[in-house]
């Protein structure tokens, strides 16, 4: 990436001009924006792309555009930049470094407590990519590949290099990544596997709220869905995301009338009090296992984060009250 901050030798905030070299390539522009404008609020990155005032080869672009190498983008001199982002405590960093799953020299998998977004933004000021780049300053393309609900634990993949971003970026698009996650659902799940095929619309409401509906003229999503274990009125289920939409796995169960635990969102009041009083108090979600196949090597790769502890505990106590009713075979 070159970058020419234009003449003068004024040191206030001036417009740059970016040609992104084949390393860039790939990443969506606001995500782009982000690492060059650090301390930048997300809802003004995404203001300035509405507004034109961030041009790619001279043209509007939207958020999800992607970068091309030799695309030449203007950067509008924006002053708040320059504001200091927060740092992690210690307390943090050691808690994510007992959580990593698998590193290398390309790749960073980890095992995202709940509570924890993944991303600073709409009112937090730091996530686990924050801290994860704090921990890491000398990966300095460190970038999410994937997301997770601040209130779902689970396995959240990070790629060091922008040819590992572009791969996984790719199998994601394709369907090449076997992602499932392990939830506690109201009511009698059927056995065997069950597909869920409803499309979801995204929905932002006045209040900044995002809600994400079952509609007709929404995005295609796919979830199977497979119970593992029956308590007396509820279900320990397995979910495979055959697409990967915002709140795809929440929506979908409580389309098919068995909304998740500790859900306040999409879920019964009624049934998150009486887990409540089991120790649940927040969203029972959780991603258990990524696989794939390396696109380069042909190799297969998968991880796997056991049930976070908080949630297991829950089942225990189900167990405990006599109120399982036995495990799928």
């Amino acid at each position: 990436m070159t970058a020419d901050a234009g003449p003068g030798r004024n040191t206030s905030p001036c417009v740059r001009h970016v040609t992104i070299e084949e390393e860039d390539a790939g990443q969506r522009i606001d995500n782009f924006l982000i690492r060059q404008l650090k301390g930048l609020p997300r809802s003004r990155i995404y203001r300035i792309l509405r507004r034109g005032e961030v041009r790619v080869n001279k043209g509007r672009v939207r958020p999800s555009y992607r970068l091309v190498a030799g695309d030449y983008v203007r950067i509008p001199p924006v002053r708040e930049a320059q504001r200091t982002r927060p740092q992690p405590s210690s307390h943090l960093l050691e808690r994510l470094e007992a959580q990593v799953v698998f590193e290398d020299s390309h790749l960073l998998v980890m095992d995202k407590p709940a509570g924890l977004a993944v991303h600073g933004g709409s009112g937090v000021s730091l996530g686990l990519i924050e801290a994860c780049r704090a921990a890491r300053p000398a990966c300095r393309r460190l970038e999410l590949v994937h997301r997770l609900d601040r209130e779902t634990s689970g396995l959240v993949m990070l790629a060091k290099r922008r040819s590992s971003l572009r791969m996984l970026h790719e199998l994601l698009r394709t369907g090449g990544v076997d992602k499932r996650y392990l939830a506690l659902v109201r009511g009698c799940w059927p056995t065997g596997w069950k597909t869920i095929q409803a499309p979801l619309k995204k929905n932002v409401l006045r209040s900044g709220e995002r809600v994400v509906t079952v509609d007709q003229t929404g995005r295609d999503a796919v979830t199977e869905f497979c119970r593992l274990e029956l308590f007396a009125d509820a279900s320990f289920v397995e979910a495979k995301l055959v697409t990967g939409r915002t709140h795809q796995i929440r929506v979908h169960a409580a389309q098919a009338g068995y909304p998740l635990a500790g859900d306040s969102k999409y879920g019964d009041r009624e049934f998150n009090q009486v887990l409540r009083k089991l120790g649940l108090t927040r969203l029972f979600l959780h991603a258990t296992r990524l696989a794939y196949t390396d696109l380069e090597t042909g190799e297969r790769i998968e991880f796997s984060a056991p049930l976070a502890d908080d949630l297991r505990a829950v089942l225990n106590r189900l167990e405990a009250d006599g109120l399982s009713r036995g495990r799928a075979g």
